[in-house]
């Protein structure tokens, strides 16, 4: 089977999750920039979670655009990563909507380490479907990136019970590290 229903169906559900999470954002009673004071943990969530389903559906893109084939398994992993994605408006609001307790941010972190490890599935079944000397597998190498987001996340995790802030630095962190668009893939194309 090809990729493209794949992409398709996957660009559809982070469109998707992009509109619920924009529709959580409620119109501030009053008409002065005072009145969005208290949306500004409200609004850095939404940005936050925007920046992330952004990166994941920049990432996926490169990845399914360096696959040609996928079969069950690959359709399976790649639902699996849509499931935690689907988490992310819930966390978003939570997050939100309490911003200095310890649960949704800890919350929050999980369903983005979930979502990292499912990441790391899908990209390793795509490459046992291709072979190590696939484009894929030649761009990810070792990584590096990805085994530092989960350390960082899991990081986050255990902070938010102690320092809310240093949760969302960690977040933040990640987020800047995967903000460039994966060049990886590009260059190995670009070589081939």
């Amino acid at each position: 089977m090809g990729t493209t229903r794949l992409e398709a169906f996957s660009d559809g559900v982070i469109a998707i999750l992009i509109t619920i999470m924009v529709l959580e954002l409620h119109v501030p009673h009053g008409d002065t920039l005072q009145a969005l004071q208290p949306m500004i943990p409200t609004l850095a969530s939404y940005v936050l979670s925007f920046v992330y389903l952004g990166i994941y559906w920049n990432n996926h893109h490169h990845m399914l655009h360096a696959t040609h084939h996928v079969d069950g398994a690959i359709l399976w992993a790649n639902l699996h990563l849509l499931f935690w994605l689907s988490l992310v408006p819930f966390t978003t609001s939570w997050v939100g909507e309490n911003h200095r307790a310890a649960a949704p941010t800890a919350v929050y972190g999980v369903v983005l380490f979930m979502a990292a490890i499912a990441y790391t599935l899908l990209q390793q079944r795509i490459i046992a479907r291709q072979g190590k000397a696939s484009v894929l597998a030649r761009a990810v190498g070792h990584d590096r990136k990805g085994r530092a987001s989960l350390v960082l996340y899991g990081a986050a995790i255990l902070c938010a019970f102690v320092n809310q802030w240093i949760s969302d630095a960690l977040y933040v962190t990640v987020a800047i590290i995967w903000l460039v668009p994966d060049p990886r893939i590009e260059r190995v194309l670009d070589d081939k």
